[in-house]
Parts: structure tokens; sequence; C-alpha cells
């Protein structure tokens, strides 16, 4: 499979690498060509790893990871190109996180979501909203938290969702610890997870751990 993973921090070069070490194609994308820290990661992770600007690595891709901060997603997107995302599932792993006056706050948050605002924005991709509610070891290593803990994902598109769902699989998420909490509206409510998410990895001193739900049979 052909991935584009938009974004150079942590969490992009993370995913791209695992990507990479499961045998797809990755293209790292970045603002410019000759971004650094993807040029680096590109070295290091060998022959299906490149780097492109957004537009070049959403053309050359069947699936689309968007890990960019979330403020600056759309943005990201805009410059990828409309036509590089329709058709195509864009799994968007962003948080709407900004430091303001030396507090975390979320925006948009309640009534909007980053997730919806993609769906809105490019209408003919399928946007599906995941993996954000854990840190971005976690994600393709969920074997580092003990227990049957679980993983969200919500979009409008059923088919994009199970595309997800098997990419999940190949992280090492089991099916069955996959909660598929409906349309892209639910991106709210993942999304406004984060600030409890910064409380308990302060409290904690680390960040491998992850919601483990039980319910009433």
């Amino acid at each position: 499979m052909r991935y584009a993973v938009l974004g150079t921090g942590e969490v992009g070069r993370t995913l791209g690498g695992e990507l990479v070490r499961l045998g797809h194609s990755v293209v790292l994308g970045s603002r410019t060509k000759d971004n650094p820290a993807a040029l680096e990661w590109a070295r290091q992770a060998g022959a299906r790893a490149s780097t492109g600007t957004f537009a070049e690595a959403a053309a050359a891709s069947e699936v689309i990871v968007n890990a960019v901060a979330g403020r600056a997603s759309l943005k990201a997107l805009q410059a990828a190109g409309a036509a590089h995302l329709d058709g195509k599932v864009v799994l968007d792993v962003s948080n709407p996180l900004a430091f303001e006056d030396g507090e975390a706050r979320l925006s948009p948050v309640e009534s909007d979501s980053v997730g919806e605002q993609i769906q809105r924005a490019f209408p003919r991709a399928r946007v599906v909203k995941s993996l954000n509610t854990v840190n971005c070891q976690v994600m393709v290593d969920p074997a580092r938290v003990p227990g049957g803990h679980q993983v969200f994902v919500c979009g409008d598109d059923e088919d994009a969702k199970g595309r997800v769902t098997e990419l999940l699989g190949e992280f090492g998420w089991p099916a069955d610890r996959v909660i598929d909490l409906g349309g892209i509206r639910a991106a709210r409510s993942v999304e406004m997870w984060l600030p409890l998410w910064l409380d308990l990895m302060r409290r904690f001193g680390h960040a491998d751990f992850n919601l483990e739900l039980r319910r009433a049979r």
C-alpha cells in the first residue's frame, strides 16, 4: 500500500516508520521538499521511504495520514490539494491543541472538531478519526500498555472505517478492541479527551497508558 504521512513531527515520523517496517511505501510530506527532519527520517527508514511536499505526498498515495498539528491541518491539506484527496481514505490522528498563556487549550471544541472541519472542506475525501487518544508510541505498539485497552474510529464512510480498522490490526490493535463511535461528528468527543490525557500524563510521569472500557454483558 502507498501511504502519505503529512507532518514531520514525532507522530508523523513514528507512524511513517512503522508503516515502512510493515512493508508499505511511505512519502513523508511537509511544506518544503528539503525539510531536514523528513530527509533524515527517510535516510534511516530505508528504501520504501521518501519525502516530498504535501501535494507530492498526497498525489503518490492511496491512503493519507494527517499527522499535522490540529490547528494547522486544514492548511496542510489545502496545500496537498483537494484533487489528491478525492476518494481517498484520510486518517486524521490530530488534536486541536495549543498552549496559550501557559495553558493547554483546544479549538475547536464541543460544537465542532478538526475531523469534521476536514470532512466539510474536502467532501469527496473519506475522513476517519482515530489514534488521537494515545501517544504515538502506543499508536504503533499497543502492547506497551498491558490489558485489553481500546482505540476508537469514527467517520461517515463505512468502508473507510473498515480499511482503517485493518491498518490498526497491522499495528497490533485486534478488531475487538477497536470501538466504532459512528459518524465523523464523534470526533468531537475523542478530541476533547486530550486535556484529561495531559493531566494523566503529568500524574503518571509517562505516556504509556490508555483507556480500558468494561461493560456489563
